[in-house]
């Protein structure tokens, strides 16, 4: 699942994918807190013989906004990686940083440590600070290019939604029935594959 800040700032979602076992790589404001791969979760000493005994495991130290714990790490540890080939098939390459983290916000009825995610920073030479960040569930083995690729996938999908809207009339339709809007996103999504298809192929003979 790929997704903007709308849908990587929603905690709530980001938990009930990882629940239904869905992997994603979701976009995240930069003021988003996580706990530093350094913190340590243990259950409080209980200090008091009345009420119930502390069984919420609680972090050593503060969380802190995204933004400042990759600035912590400094661009040093950013690392060159391709996440696209270019129309002439060079590959196209970006520094990223990745760090495991663990989300800030609590969850109800939930004990023990947050769940680990993947924090991922894009931080290319020339910028004082990340273009990009994301949250990811990938597992902790998951090759980083490959993370790399999909953080940048949205992108390619935003251009080919421009494609629907701007050259292909996605939002021309102005009926009032679903079958009516199902019968056009057909026809636009059909002929959105057939140019796709034109273009991985742009010397083909054609028929006369």
């Amino acid at each position: 699942m790929l997704g903007d800040e709308a849908y990587g700032d929603n905690t709530g979602l980001r938990e009930r994918l990882d629940r239904a076992g869905r992997p994603y790589v979701l976009a995240v404001g930069a003021e988003t807190t996580v706990y530093a791969p350094e913190t340590q979760f243990a259950v409080p000493e209980r200090t008091s013989s009345k009420g119930r005994p502390p069984s919420r495991a609680r972090a050593d130290r503060a969380p802190e906004a995204i933004k400042d714990l990759i600035a912590r790490l400094g661009q040093g540890a950013a690392e060159t990686l391709t996440f696209r080939d270019a129309p002439d098939g060079q590959p196209i390459t970006s520094q990223f940083i990745f760090i495991r983290v663990r989300a800030a916000h609590e969850i109800p009825g939930q004990h023990d440590a947050p769940r680990e995610e993947w924090l991922i920073a894009e931080w290319p030479d020339g910028h004082d600070q990340p273009l990009d960040y994301w949250i990811s569930n990938l597992p902790a083995d998951t090759p980083r290019e490959y993370m790399a690729v999909l953080a940048r996938m949205r992108w390619k999908i935003e251009l080919d939604y421009r494609e629907l809207k701007g050259q292909l009339g996605l939002d021309h339709y102005e009926g009032r029935s679903w079958l009516g809007w199902y019968h056009h996103t057909a026809l636009v999504t059909a002929a959105h594959g057939f140019l796709t298809l034109e273009r991985q192929h742009p010397n083909r003979q054609r028929p006369a």
